[in-house]
């Protein structure tokens, strides 16, 4: 499967420099030219790493990347900036980058940071919880050995249950990591979703392990009936 890489850069030469670099090397590669355009298609389609400038317009760098972790979200991501002291570095990694370059730089040191991100992410695609596992590579997810037929919400929400168990997740934080910062819906659309969920994971009178706690959001726990 063709690995899937976001680059958001507002200079458009290097960015369709990195774009023809990451393609010949077979990455599929979408190329977004703002903060808000970036987030936005992040929303739609999940890649499999995500290559960002600092100083992009719209939001910055630095600030999708402080989102992103915000909402628990994990994808890999290497941030380019011309800023080339300590302390800007150690600002880009406690926001949340997995990876630092400094322009200039050149496309081999890259390419070799984008296979070492891509390698280090594919070891982690196996979550599990009990007997419910998860692949996030394949989309593919099992109760015991009984394939679960997940939409594409479902999957996403029993992703990040499998990431933070026995953690009590908010429904704003829920809300924000599944369907975006800004989205604009149905106030029980995480009811709905999470009582679909919880059918498809009992259908053959399993326990629960999606915990409701009253008030505040949801847990993955395997103790108590709920």
């Amino acid at each position: 499967m063709t690995n899937q890489i976001f680059l958001v850069e507002d200079d458009l030469k290097l960015a369709r420099l990195i774009e023809l670099e990451l393609t010949s090397e077979g990455y599929g590669v979408t190329v977004l030219y703002d903060g808000v355009a970036g987030l936005t298609a992040m929303r739609e389609s999940k890649p499999d790493l995500l290559i960002m400038d600092w100083g992009i317009p719209g939001i910055t760098g630095i600030e999708i990347c402080r989102r992103l972790r915000a909402t628990g979200n994990q994808l890999p991501i290497i941030l380019l900036t011309g800023r080339d002291q300590v302390q800007d570095r150690v600002m880009g990694l406690d926001a949340g980058a997995d990876d630092y370059v400094t322009k200039p730089f050149s496309i081999e040191e890259l390419l070799a940071r984008v296979r070492a991100r891509l390698r280090s992410a594919q070891s982690q695609d196996e979550v599990s919880f009990e007997d419910v596992r998860l692949n996030r590579q394949t989309r593919e997810a099992y109760r015991g050995e009984r394939p679960l037929e997940l939409t594409l919400k479902e999957f996403d929400l029993l992703e990040y249950l499998l990431s933070h168990p026995r953690q009590v997740l908010t429904r704003d934080a829920i809300l924000e990591r599944i369907w975006g910062f800004d989205f604009i819906g149905d106030s029980n659309v995480i009811e709905v979703h999470m009582r679909n969920l919880r059918l498809k994971l009992e259908k053959q009178q399993e326990k629960r392990l999606i915990q409701t706690v009253r008030g505040i959001g949801y847990a993955l726990r395997g103790r108590h009936p709920g």
